[in-house]
């Protein structure tokens, strides 16, 4: 079953002037074909817009619900997780089973290294060394 994320923004609340679009409907319908299309450009599917209530502080101690018109756009998040698939595998080092008798003394535990690559694939690395080892710098 697919995964979504949702963003809301706020529906526009007056029409972007554009040249060449006159008329009220037809300037508002172009802005919000150009947050749609913005949006879509990214994977974001338009879904609904909601219109849905916001209760903000009016004085010292009063408060007023206004109304806050929002647009709802998906995505599916599968599409993002395909792009990970030709990534190694990495097993655990250690086996963190615990014995029908264990105590949480007992229970085996990794020590520093938690991930052990697969054989063959991750090249070794020498021991560290101190700031003296370094090449091109003479000791004194």
């Amino acid at each position: 079953m697919p995964k979504f994320e949702y963003k809301v923004v706020p529906a526009p609340m007056r029409a972007e002037r554009v040249r060449g679009i006159k008329g009220t409907n037809a300037l508002f319908a172009n802005t919000l074909a150009a947050i749609m299309n913005n949006l879509g450009r990214d994977g974001w599917e338009y879904q609904r817009a909601d219109t849905l209530p916001c209760e903000e502080r009016s004085g010292f101690t009063g408060k007023t619900t206004t109304f806050q018109n929002m647009l709802v756009f998906r995505r599916e998040l599968e599409a993002q997780v395909e792009r990970t698939e030709g990534a190694p595998h990495i097993e655990p080092a250690a086996d963190l089973s615990v014995t029908p008798s264990a105590t949480t003394a007992q229970v085996k535990a990794p020590g520093l290294t938690a991930l052990k690559p697969a054989a063959g694939k991750a090249p070794s690395l020498g021991a560290a060394g101190s700031k003296d080892d370094t090449p091109g710098v003479a000791a004194e």
